[in-house]
């Protein structure tokens, strides 16, 4: 069975800090386990920052942040050579990509150019500066966040980058018990990012990568594939879907699944798994027909309509 202690553990000590958003940390460690990276979309003051800042401090990693301009260079992210006069020769400035969490914050306010020095990166998980590979760290995972309400100035990314995100993750107002907790909380003396530095580490980055193998061991029964394929294939086939589910979606649903199995402790898939994660994992790719939207259907209406059309396997 695989070891769902220090996941548990991890969401129960994040909880205590980012208030009210105990499904939104859950969903953030199955990508974490899964090894997916994560679009963030909210309004400002939600915690977006903080909940990233909050994880790397929990799971000792090291943790870089670039806030994204329109100004921001491709060199900015990757690093660039620089001529040093001492010793006669290029020597290579590495740029924050070199880490094991990377927070972009606001994406969408860099131009394309920009946004795509990350592709190879997330998808190979190296990059290369003047012709030379170099490989990033092992637990490489990037979080990036973007603001649901402004649009003026910003560059929407395309759907080839946004594919290669696992979640998109959507953060919304805290219940009001919640939201009462953190005044409280304030009011004794409790400031989010001075009291970051108080934080103990509770796992290293080699627990985690641990727990990606253990995740990688789930078993999964033939039913189980065959009702994902079906979920995906309706996502191509549906009426108010003008682009549905790529098989790099089939593929990352899977390790989803696994991953939120392994989260609740078991080693092996159920029905339950495929369906928790649907919505995270299709709402940023697949794409209304715009005869669709102007008769008011929603996305998450529409993930919900696809899986209540596909029979659970027993």
């Amino acid at each position: 069975m695989p070891n769902n202690s220090l996941p548990n553990n991890l969401s129960q000590k994040i909880d205590e800090i980012v208030i009210g958003q105990s499904s939104l940390i859950k969903q953030l460690l199955v990508a974490l386990l899964s090894g997916g990276h994560v679009i963030i979309e909210g309004v400002p003051g939600t915690g977006k920052t903080l909940l990233v800042k909050v994880l790397s401090k929990f799971i000792a990693a090291n943790f870089r942040r670039i806030q994204l301009t329109p100004d921001i260079l491709p060199s900015d992210i990757l690093g660039t050579n620089i001529f040093d006069l001492n010793s006669r020769d290029f020597i290579l400035k590495k740029g924050p990509i070199f880490t094991e969490i990377l927070l972009a914050d606001e994406i969408n306010r860099t131009p394309p150019k920009t946004q795509s020095a990350l592709l190879e990166a997330m998808e190979e998980q190296q990059i290369t500066l003047d012709g030379e590979t170099m490989l990033l760290p092992p637990l490489f995972w990037v979080i990036a966040t973007q603001n649901s309400l402004e649009f003026e100035g910003t560059y929407p990314l395309p759907e080839a980058q946004l594919d290669r995100f696992l979640f998109k993750l959507l953060v919304n107002y805290p219940v009001k018990d919640a939201e009462k907790q953190m005044l409280v909380n304030a009011q004794q003396g409790f400031k989010a990012n001075s009291d970051l530095n108080l934080i103990k580490s509770i796992a290293t980055v080699e627990d985690i990568l641990i727990l990606r193998k253990e995740v990688q061991q789930v078993q999964v029964e033939h039913n189980i594939l065959d009702y994902l394929l079906n979920l995906v294939e309706r996502t191509r086939q549906h009426p108010d879907l003008v682009l549905g589910a790529s098989p790099r979606s089939a593929v990352a649903w899977l390790n989803a699944s696994k991953a939120n199995a392994c989260l609740s402790g078991r080693d092996y898939v159920t029905p339950d798994d495929v369906k928790e994660v649907a919505a995270p994992l299709l709402r940023h790719r697949l794409i209304l027909k715009p005869e669709a939207q102007l008769d008011n259907v929603g996305i998450e209406e529409t993930i919900a309509s696809i899986l209540k059309q596909i029979s659970v396997p027993r």
